[in-house]
Formats: C-alpha cells, sequence, structure tokens
C-alpha cells in the first residue's frame, strides 16, 4: 500500500485528503508543520509528499527545499497542494523541487489521479533501472548516525539518541562543515517562525547532546561553537 505523507497546517484539509486518499486504497499520514512532517518523514518513510505552501514557520518552497537536500528524503517526490495560484508561485514550486502543482479549492478524483500519475512514473523509473537505497545511515570521520535505531556510534562507543537529539544531530551532520546561528536551528528543526525561540532552548540541546556524543563536553570535539556564528559539525583531522 502506497504510504503519503500531508503537511498542511489546516486540519480539515489534511484530514479531508487523509480520509478520501484512504478510500482509493492508500496509507495517509498528516502532519501540522514543516518540521513535524521532516521528522515523521525520516521514521515513517512515505512515498510521496503533499505539500501546503503557506504555513507558520518554514513554508512549503522552504520544507520542499529541505527534503531535496536530506539525503533520507531527497529522491522522494513532492505534489503541492495549494492556495497560491500565481504563474511565479507554480514556478516557485517547481524550482524548489515540486514534481506537481495542485491549487485550492481541488476536485478529490483529479487529486487521485495526479497521485497515482505521480507514483506511476516514479514505478516506472525504478523498474528500468536498480532501485536507489535510502541511506539508512550517515558518516562523518568516526561518528555514525543510525537513522534506523536512532543510535550513534562514536570511537568511545554506542549511544542510544532521544528523538529531540536524533532530530538536532541528524541536522548539523547532514550539513557537516556548514555552521547554523541558534535561530536558524530553532527554524530548521523545530520549525519556529522567524524571530521567536530562545537561544537558550538550542544551548540546553547542544550541551544534553554534546554530553551524550563527547569525550569531554567541555571541550567538544565534534559540536563545535564557531564564536559569534554558531554551531557546526566537524571531527577532527
Amino acid at each position: 500500500m502506497p504510504s503519503i505523507l500531508a503537511i498542511d497546517d489546516d486540519e480539515l484539509v489534511s484530514r479531508t485528503v487523509q480520509r478520501a486518499l484512504k478510500l482509493y486504497g492508500y496509507h495517509v499520514m498528516v502532519a501540522r508543520s514543516g518540521a513535524e512532517g521532516l521528522q515523521l518523514a525520516r521514521r515513517h518513510r512515505p512515498d510521496l509528499f503533499i505539500l501546503d505552501v503557506v504555513m507558520p514557520g518554514a513554508d512549503g518552497y522552504q520544507i520542499a527545499r529541505q527534503i531535496r537536500g536530506d539525503p533520507l528524503l531527497q529522491d522522494l517526490p513532492i505534489l503541492f497542494l495549494t492556495a497560491k495560484i500565481k504563474d511565479e508561485d507554480k514556478i516557485e514550486g517547481f524550482r524548489a523541487g515540486a514534481d506537481d502543482y495542485m491549487t485550492k479549492p481541488f476536485n478529490m478524483e483529479e487529486l487521485h489521479l495526479r497521485v497515482k500519475a505521480i507514483l506511476r512514473r516514479i514505478q516506472a523509473t525504478v523498474a528500468g533501472g536498480p532501485a536507489a537505497e535510502p541511506p539508512q545511515k550517515i558518516e562523518v570521520g568516526e561518528v555514525i548516525l543510525d537513522c534506523r535505531t536512532f543510535e550513534v556510534k562514536t570511537p568511545d562507543g554506542k549511544i542510544l539518541l532521544t528523538n529531540v537529539q536524533f532530530d538536532l544531530l541528524y541536522h548539523l551532520m547532514s550539513n557537516a562543515g556548514l555552521i547554523f546561528t541558534s535561530q536558524q536551528l530553532l527554524q530548521d528543526v523545530w520549525d519556529y517562525p522567524r524571530d521567536t525561540g530562545s537561544p537558550e532552548l538550542v544551548r540546553a540541546h547542544v550541551k544534553n547532546l554534546r554530553e551524550k556524543i563527547e569525550p569531554k563536553p567541555s571541550e567538544p570535539m565534534y559540536i563545535r561553537t564557531i564564536k559569534g556564528h554558531g554551531y557546526t559539525f566537524s571531527v577532527p583531522e
């Protein structure tokens, strides 16, 4: 049974999509924000995303770009379902990585046919060659993050992470070498709207994560603070 993840902050719309597509034989998960949707997708990899554009926090275009940059999710198709109807909106959607674009209000039978066509194209592509398996782990130097078990392995041993710790470490390791401000992490990992949320929250989560994975948390060698800029993940040369 194909699995679909609908990300829309309008509960009425997402539940309507869920109920209707279930009648056509799909398993449909719903999320109310981009961050919630990405976390759900990494744990229960869907066959297709259905994305709204206008949402609090990161909008649908930003979520699509995060999907396309995520090693676990980057090959999955994206269908935008949105009230943004201008040509420039559609162009922006396709530039962000969409496979198709529908506007609200919408016809459920048309939505089903669009979903069916996208999945058929994907299946045909897979049938024409070896299927690309999503990576089950991320390796940066000697640090290995297992995306199935939420365990991280370092030269000092194997540690089980909480959901919040996994999401933060996954983001940093997927973008190893890049520097993220506290505000960027609040938006990218926890979907806080721009200029909201406290840097203290980020510091607390970073501190807890360091205590789990760093040989000496007071002198971190993996999750480093770049003074005046933010946090980055790196390994000693």
